[in-house]
């Protein structure tokens, strides 16, 4: 009754159908924590990892954890986990769990990726584990069989048309959420973030841990929230990096919509980077100028596109350079990206077509998102509530132009969610440290102040004065890093909310 990979050598990269993440305020579970218990853990068997580039002492193994939580005798399928062990084994504390964003990322490398940047003493202290969630290979995972046309990130994302016109968003929403019926299997029915959380309490006990202590990343800090409210007493030290709305009626609706004041936090910082003299990217000689070329680039590019031989979609339209905007504003290394494509619009061109990962890979990360999205929270079916919702949108943030409040496939979604939304409380131990960049597209600072509040006595937040997607070791500053790294290393954190400027 197994369900098995189909194929456990393909590299899942960190990907995700919405680039956002989240945290809650709805009502418990009807699936109760205590649904993980059922057959004891296994023993984890580690072997050498498959891939390239890794760090040698990596460490592979699988993990068997239910389908359905309701049925945890029922069938089985399997979870791909990895590790490091702690460098200083008489030093060791436990094991630190690297939550991955999404839906549709995967931590599996990270022990030997971004684990490494942990300083010393963290990693002397802590088994480092990376896990490829329910879903997404080499894990047993889903496939949608989405056309080629809708995993473009363009089509993904639910860009109105150029007059707001939604029609064609709900025409592809019913096309791929029919794809994902068809053709996701019964796993894709069993994608959530609570049963991933419940996964995560059977890999602790697998490795034997009586708590575990987790850094989890943007939708990982989402995670990384509901885990700590299922499972309290069994957490030791938790880093939520980049955090969201924890709003349990909307879950990732909130996410989405999240887009709007979060390009509004962080286009004034590229706008700055893209005049500065010297740049050679350089698209205007005054900040002030940048937003309006760019809306007036997109509204000329949603009159006439440029073919753009190799892309997905095979033009530069005006959506698509939203699209753009939306993903380099994650980081100022992205900041290039942009500027490149809104300098070739005003000729007339268009650079190189951006590479993208195989479309199995695409496929597979599209199904997890999917999944998980539309099985967290049902979302509206009617078309009217997203048409007032898109032009009021539009109305008040041109740049984003209604996208964050549009349907997304999960409009369409054939199965009601088998459970309410986890809601996020301060009832725990007080062992939960946010950080969080003031200027983030995909997590704006107004979310992660409220999962701050739904946290209460449990958290505390160092916000810092920065910008891009992922604060801790990454878009940050050392003053936040520093808060982050001591906390880790000896579960000290700061006496009450701090800035870092």
């Amino acid at each position: 009754m197994t369900q098995r990979k189909r194929s456990r050598s393909r590299s899942i990269r960190n990907a995700a159908i919405v680039g956002v993440s989240t945290a809650l305020l709805g009502v418990t579970a009807p699936v109760a924590a205590s649904a993980t218990t059922g057959s004891g853990p296994e023993a984890l068997t580690w072997s050498a990892c498959e891939g390239t580039g890794l760090d040698p002492r990596q460490e592979c193994a699988t993990l068997d954890v239910p389908m359905d939580y309701a049925d945890p005798d029922g069938p089985r399928i399997e979870m791909a986990v990895s590790r490091i062990p702690a460098e200083k084994p008489e030093s060791r504390r436990g094991a630190l769990l690297l939550i991955p964003g999404g839906p549709g990322g995967s931590s599996l490398n990270d022990p030997s990726g971004k684990g490494q940047k942990l300083p010393q003493d963290v990693r002397e202290g802590h088994d480092l584990i990376g896990f490829a969630p329910r879903g997404l290979a080499p894990s047993t995972s889903v496939d949608c069989g989405l056309e080629y046309g809708d995993l473009a990130t363009s089509k993904l994302r639910p860009w109105p048309a150029p007059d707001g016109s939604i029609d064609a968003n709900l025409d592809t929403a019913r096309r791929m959420a029919d794809a994902c019926a068809h053709n996701g299997g019964e796993l894709i029915k069993h994608l959530s973030t609570a049963n991933e959380a419940r996964d995560i309490d059977r890999l602790r006990a697998a490795l034997g841990e009586r708590r575990i202590s987790a850094w989890g990343v943007s939708y990982g800090t989402y995670v990384g929230a509901v885990y700590a409210q299922l499972f309290p007493d069994r957490t030791d030290r938790i880093v939520l990096d980049s955090n969201d709305d924890p709003d349990p009626t909307r879950v990732a609706r909130a996410w989405l919509a999240g887009h709007e004041q979060g390009v509004e936090d962080t286009f004034p910082e590229f706008a700055a980077w893209a005049s500065r003299p010297g740049n050679p990217d350089r698209v205007t000689q005054r900040a002030a100028d940048v937003r309006p070329l760019f809306l007036r680039l997109a509204a000329r590019l949603d009159r006439e596109p440029i073919p753009w031989p190799g892309a997905n979609p095979a033009e530069l339209n005006g959506n698509v350079l939203r699209q753009t905007m939306l993903d380099s504003l994650y980081s100022p290394s992205r900041f290039p990206t942009l500027a490149k494509l809104m300098l070739a619009a005003e000729r007339g061109t268009v650079p190189p077509a951006p590479q993208a990962p195989p479309e199995a890979v695409l496929q597979n990360v599209a199904a997890v998102g999917a999944g998980v999205l539309c099985n967290d929270v049902a979302w509206p079916g009617s078309a009217a509530s997203y048409e007032k919702d898109v032009a009021d949108s539009r109305a008040e943030y041109p740049l984003t132009a209604g996208m964050p409040r549009n349907a997304m496939l999960c409009a369409a979604w054939p199965y009601p969610p088998r459970e309410a939304p986890v809601r996020i409380t301060g009832r725990g131990p007080s062992n939960v440290l946010l950080v969080q960049n003031e200027r983030d597209v995909a997590t704006p600072l107004t979310g992660a102040r409220k999962l701050r509040e739904a946290l209460g006595r449990r958290a505390v937040m160092v916000t810092v004065d920065s910008t891009g997607h992922d604060a801790y070791l990454a878009n940050g500053n050392a003053c936040g890093d520093a808060a982050v790294s001591r906390f880790l290393a000896t579960g000290q954190r700061p006496g009450s909310d701090v800035h870092c400027d």
